[in-house]
């Protein structure tokens, strides 16, 4: 080997040092990097231990030969016309070469090589420096292919994936969860269910993951246009380690939050044809016994008006009249008695007790009912519900006859004959914790000066100038008030009348 190419290098590359010179070839020769010095051409004037070890020819073997002498010949020529280009322009250049060491065997190098410039400004050596990433190209190799088979199975999987990192950003998911995606027109499907199922889940996530888990629980999203979507939902903690450099020698991960949704509509409609079925008796058995309800008591109410005007008849024909005025006590004793007998065989409404109810659920079983009546009617509907609402307590049975009442008067309202513009909105939406409902129709409305009647018992406006909301509102009023909420007519857009029905979430009184 000779000393003097070396000793340029040396002199060329690093600066004047007070380190004795023989250091500089211990240093190189015993570098754990392979390490070779070629002149202008690429035949090999030097190479150290690890050149050896890497290649397998010893350094009397392999120095005076070029280094073309590793080549596997299969590297593509792109390649060595790109490394040649940037060494001829006296830049350094690094990239991976398919190399063969002296026993045949192929190993994939990574390469480095700097110029070395004399002081005429020419070539004179390159230094070369390259070590073997044959076995990191295969573990490379093996999480990729592991990683595209995890990600075929994932998105073949039939349910929809979604990985949040502790601020609840998704940073992975599937092709069936960008499916709903769209379908819903949610930008990120799984906090609106997370949301719905864990109000809490952002804060608890970073600090108390635990408290995020939920295991095959359903959740409902209802959808302006179409059924609504019904999922089974189960979430589990993920360890995740960061790829941020201040976090090698950190061992512990953070908690990722996966969650599995598995779509159930299918089940859950059956179950609903089977339930509306059901409902569909239920209401109108109630609606029977509310109307004869209803209708007893208007006779009571009526009937005892002249009773009035008989009690004070008889107060005048005690004094001028003692045998008249009792006989008429009589009679009036003896009708109150059978007032008192009707008012006993009044039916009473069911007895129901307080649950969570999702009210996106109880309106469109109102509507699922009311669709026979809205159909021959000619009324279109405008259903738009909020995505997901919180479960708030109440009773189901009289929350719906509350909104199907609703929905008739705004059916009755628009069904008059040469009336053309038919629409009704049902618009439900979560509001300072509060949960508003509003049942919009397109008809003639009714005068502001008969707003303040139409929650009496009895009122109608029929017969009068034609514009009527029906009977029933006292009643909705009743159910409004035993939830601790507020009803409120108004004008529609359209000129009809909006019913607005709000309730708090917790069952507070407004």
């Amino acid at each position: 080997m000779s000393a003097t190419p070396l000793a340029q290098a040396r002199a060329t590359v690093t600066p004047e040092t007070a380190l004795p010179p023989e250091a500089y070839s211990q240093a190189v020769d015993q570098a754990d990097l392979a390490i070779s010095i070629t002149d202008a051409k690429a035949n090999i004037l030097f190479a150290n231990e690890a050149f050896t070890r890497v290649t397998g020819y010893s350094k009397d073997e392999i120095v005076g030969k070029n280094e073309s002498t590793l080549s596997n010949h299969t590297t593509p020529p792109e390649i060595y016309k790109a490394m040649w280009a940037d060494l001829s322009a006296q830049k350094p250049w690094a990239g991976k070469l398919l190399n063969k060491r002296k026993d045949g065997g192929l190993y994939l190098a990574e390469l480095s090589i700097s110029p070395v410039v004399g002081a005429d400004g020419k070539t004179t050596h390159f230094v070369g420096m390259h070590r073997d990433i044959t076995e990191m190209h295969r573990l490379e190799r093996l999480v990729r292919n592991q990683k595209h088979l995890i990600e075929s199975v994932v998105d073949a999987a039939p349910m929809a994936f979604a990985l949040l990192d502790p601020s609840g950003r998704v940073v992975l998911d599937n092709q069936e969860y960008k499916k709903m995606v769209s379908d819903l027109r949610l930008k990120e499907p799984a906090h609106t269910i997370l949301d719905s199922l864990l109000p809490s889940w952002r804060d608890n996530l970073a600090e108390r993951p635990q408290e995020c888990l939920v295991s095959q629980r359903e959740a409902r999203v209802d959808r302006a246009a179409g059924r609504p979507r019904w999922l089974s939902v189960t979430s589990s903690i993920i360890d995740m380690h960061s790829d941020c450099a201040d976090s090698y020698f950190c061992a512990d991960g953070q908690p990722g939050l996966l969650v599995v949704m598995s779509d159930i509509t299918s089940l859950r409609d059956e179950q609903e044809r089977a339930r509306a079925s059901a409902l569909q008796a239920v209401l109108a058995e109630e609606e029977r016994t509310a109307a004869i309800r209803e209708g007893l008591s208007a006779a009571i109410f009526r009937l005892e008006e002249p009773m009035n005007v008989m009690t004070s008849a008889i107060s005048v024909l005690q004094r001028r009249d003692p045998a008249s005025a009792a006989m008429l006590q009589q009679a009036l004793s003896g009708s109150r008695e059978h007032l008192e007998t009707l008012r006993q065989v009044i039916p009473q409404g069911q007895h129901e007790i307080v649950v969570g109810v999702n009210m996106n659920e109880i309106l469109r079983d109102v509507l699922e009912v009311s669709t026979p009546r809205l159909l021959s009617a000619g009324i279109t509907v405008d259903w738009q519900p909020a995505s997901t609402l919180p479960p708030m307590l109440g009773r189901p049975l009289q929350l719906r006859m509350l909104f199907k009442a609703l929905v008739d008067n705004a059916i009755e309202a628009m069904n008059i004959k040469g009336w053309k513009r038919r629409e009704l909105s049902l618009i439900s939406a979560l509001t300072n914790d509060c949960i508003v409902v509003s049942v919009i129709d397109s008809g003639p409305g009714i005068p502001h000066e008969w707003r303040h009647k139409a929650f009496e018992p009895f009122f109608t406006a029929k017969g009068g100038s034609g514009k009527h909301i029906g009977t029933g509102l006292s009643r909705a009023q009743q159910v409004v008030a035993d939830h601790g909420g507020i009803i409120d007519l108004d004008d529609s857009p359209s000129g009809g009348l909006a019913a607005i029905v709000e309730f708090r979430v917790d069952g507070d009184p407004i």
